[in-house]
């Protein structure tokens, strides 16, 4: 599992990344006088699938412990 490990490390960084640069785009489209609404939702549509996107590589990455 060593490469496959480092590669969903890699692609969870790169989401991080980009989801991050989303929050950032869409705060300043929403501060800006002329706020495109409908940007505004695809952009934060996009940032909800790559919160998805994140989630289910976490879940690859760290076990589940049964308590």
């Amino acid at each position: 599992m060593g490469v496959n490990e480092q590669e969903l490390k890699k692609r969870l960084e790169n989401l991080r990344i980009e989801h991050r640069d989303l929050d950032a785009a869409i705060a300043a489209l929403a501060a800006s006088a002329v706020g495109d609404q409908l940007q505004i939702a695809r952009l934060k549509k996009r940032k909800l699938a790559i919160r998805d996107q994140i989630a289910i590589i976490e879940d690859h990455l760290i076990p589940d412990i049964i308590a």
